[in-house]
């Protein structure tokens, strides 16, 4: 109600007295009126209040003790559609199907939860048998030897998709070890951290264009491919090979090809000429075994090697060696560049576009550059342009890029697409480097020109800035280290750089990306260092005791550097830091100005030289024969690259500010997603069951 509808309430003879006395009645039913929307509000909002989806911020709580939900340690906020599920849950208790759940929902990551006491190796009474009692068929081959027939379940020996019997694994009297995996009350869960990521209608790397020999993989190496899962068909469906990332075997291939192949699936196959490629036939293609290169399908056919991401195609094949392919590999995370959303890089819609890729409006970069250059000649108001590069190709003919003062040049990949740039040929010593020149040219009152570089994979070669330039930012792009990649992820130019400076005052940023050495050359005279800004990348000089950060000799680097969960590989021998925050730096830490700077939540070798430490491994935890830096993997290409080990020292693997882990990889919070999952995993397994918890690889 209003005031005046308050007012109307009192009688005439009040309200004549009110108008005579200055309305104060008036006044104070206003207040009142007031007041009485507030507790009519709130009155109304009780029976929201008790339902989870439509409750305010402040009844969350209170219903979380109502229903007993657990909130996980370090939470800033509980989730409603945890405290929702709670009780569905807990009638669950004791399913596999609700421990998959849990780690998708808490963790994020897909699981398979197995019963190991189904897996025990038991043998049926004869008495069930002569009084025809009911018998558990399922497990009537649990009692005999393995059917070394049964290829299919040979080969998932040992995993989370084992079907074999297995004797059970007691421990020893007074054993500190925990039981066997294989026991009465023995649940596990496998769970698959790493990432699924697309590739879609590549151009496939032609190894030898005579025999067929094609890689999946643009830089002609062996990559795993792997699943791309399909939901499952209900809520008590348990996890099968085809609702998890897992790696696709050479058996399942062959018995289960059509869940695998096609469009939109796990691969595919194109060939032909791009304007009217066409998917090759399912009755084509057949699973085979590439180690050696000596299969060779028969005429029609295309062999596939889902293990080393190998392709063959028979001789007389009209392909032409254009062969496109589709498939899904792991990796860590959203790093380097690929086929994932990338917020951070959308143009601001002020710059002129230049769209680049079949049926845009050029088909290379270079040949956008030349027409932006020439029209920026004739309107100079076109000085900031944003080059767009559309699907997976392959660019060649890109080596020289020229910038005016005042140009801003931006050239990105569009959102699910990560173009190539290569700049030399395959597996040949001939590389070279794409070079960014500032010219000079243009009105001495314009800034220096700033170009940025996002979304692409660099290979072959390096990029040099040379010039006066004055901002290079490198964003979710690989510049291959080492160059190029041999058999086995192996560097074949190992130290030498992926970004190389020379005589120029850029500053040069790094995000989300991964590189090789940065080398820096300035010019005599120049005392005042160059800043370069390392945020959530990776810098790889291929081996720890190779300089990852080097000058034009054997000094420091004339760099002021700042690095930000960011992992190092290869020595850092710079004039001054800003900040090193919650980085890994394999490899010596040399530091020529410390009395500046700040060094905090690192892990660096026994001995570098560098600005004041706070809360640094090893020396902190006093032990550095135990807090030892491992990874999982090293070479780029490999699917747990830069990945903390297993084994790794949990003061490494939480030694973040936040709890995490540092490095390249502190956005993934794998620490707190791995303690979140077993917390729930403890309060929804059975009384008398074991639940471990195993990382799939």
């Amino acid at each position: 109600m209003t005031p005046d509808e308050w007012y109307e309430l009192l009688p005439a003879l009040h309200r004549r007295l009110d108008a005579e006395g200055g309305r104060r009645l008036y006044a104070l039913l206003d207040v009142i009126a007031e007041q009485a929307d507030v507790v009519r509000a709130d009155i109304e909002r009780l029976y929201d209040n008790w339902f989870i989806e439509t409750c305010d911020d402040w009844a969350v709580l209170y219903l979380c003790d109502l229903v007993g939900y657990q909130v996980l340690p370090g939470a800033t906020a509980v989730p409603r559609r945890d405290v929702a599920e709670t009780v569905v849950n807990r009638r669950r208790k004791g399913t596999l199907a609700l421990l998959e759940d849990l780690a998708a929902g808490v963790a994020d990551w897909p699981a398979r939860a197995v019963e190991y006491r189904r897996l025990l190796s038991i043998t049926q009474p004869v008495r069930r048998y002569a009084s025809n009692s009911r018998v558990d068929r399922r497990r009537l081959g649990q009692g005999g030897l393995v059917n070394v027939r049964r290829v299919d379940a040979l080969d998932r020996l040992g995993g989370p998709f084992d079907e074999l019997a297995h004797t059970v694994e007691v421990a020893g009297t007074g054993s500190g070890r925990r039981p066997g995996r294989y026991g009465l009350g023995g649940v596990g869960l496998h769970v698959w951290r790493s990432r699924t990521y697309a590739v879609t209608r590549a151009p496939a790397f032609c190894l030898d264009a005579d025999r067929g020999c094609y890689a999946f993989h643009v830089l002609g190496i062996d990559t795993r491919l792997v699943t791309r899962p399909v939901p499952e068909p209900s809520p008590c469906h348990t996890a099968d090979e085809t609702n998890v990332p897992a790696p696709i075997r050479r058996r399942a291939l062959a018995e289960r090809l059509c869940d695998y192949y096609g469009p939109g699936k796990s691969l595919c196959l194109w060939t032909g000429p791009e304007e009217r490629r066409e998917p090759v036939a399912l009755d084509r293609i057949v699973a085979a075994d590439l180690s050696d290169w000596h299969y060779r399908p028969g005429a029609g056919r295309a062999a596939v090697d889902p293990v080393l991401g190998r392709l063959v195609l028979p001789p007389g094949d009209r392909t032409d060696g254009r062969v496109w392919v589709s498939y899904h590999h792991s990796f860590v995370g959203d790093l380097g560049g690929g086929e994932y959303a990338r917020p951070d890089s959308a143009p601001t819609g002020a710059e002129v576009h230049y769209r680049v890729g079949t049926g845009r409006d050029h088909g290379t970069i270079g040949e956008a550059l030349a027409r932006w250059r020439a029209e920026k000649r004739a309107h100079p108001g076109k000085a900031a342009a944003v080059i767009e590069v559309f699907g997976n190709g392959v660019t060649e003919d890109l080596t020289d890029v020229l910038l005016d003062r005042g140009d801003r040049l931006t050239l990105r990949a569009v959102d699910g697409v990560r173009p190539v740039i290569r700049l030399g040929t395959p597996f040949h010593d001939d590389t070279r480097n794409l070079r960014i020149t500032g010219t000079g040219s243009g009105s001495g009152t314009d800034p220096l020109p700033r170009i940025v570089l996002d979304g692409f994979l660099v290979t072959g070669g390096g990029i040099q800035v040379q010039g006066p330039v004055g901002r290079l930012l490198v964003r979710h792009c690989t510049l291959v280290p080492g160059r190029q990649l041999g058999p086995g992820c192996v560097p074949l130019a190992s130290g030498m750089p992926s970004l190389e400076i020379v005589d120029s005052p850029v500053r040069t940023e790094v995000h989300r990306s991964v590189l090789g050495t940065i080398a820096v050359a300035s010019p005599d005279g120049t005392d005042e260092p160059h800043p370069v800004v390392l945020y959530d990348s990776v810098l790889d000089a291929t081996h720890r005791d190779v300089a990852a950060l080097r000058g034009a000799d054997d000094g420091p680097a004339p760099v002021r550097l700042t690095a930000c969960r960011t992992t190092v590989i290869g020595t850092v021998h710079v004039q001054a830091v800003e900040v090193l925050d919650n980085c890994l730096l394999d490899g010596e830490v040399r530091v020529a100005r410390t009395a500046e700077g700040a060094v905090r939540f690192c892990w660096l070798p026994p001995g570098s030289r560098t600005p004041a430490r706070s809360h640094c491994q090893p020396e902190q935890s006093g032990d550095p024969a135990r807090v030892v830096l491992r990874f999982a993997g090293r070479r780029y290409g490999m699917p747990h690259y830069v990945e903390l080990a297993d084994d790794c020292a949990e003061e490494i693997r939480r030694g973040a500010d936040d709890g995490s882990e540092p490095g390249a990889l502190h956005h993934l919070f794998r620490s707190q997603r791995e303690d979140n999952l077993r917390t729930r995993l403890a309060e929804y397994t059975p009384a008398g069951c074991d639940a471990a918890l195993f990382f799939a690889t």
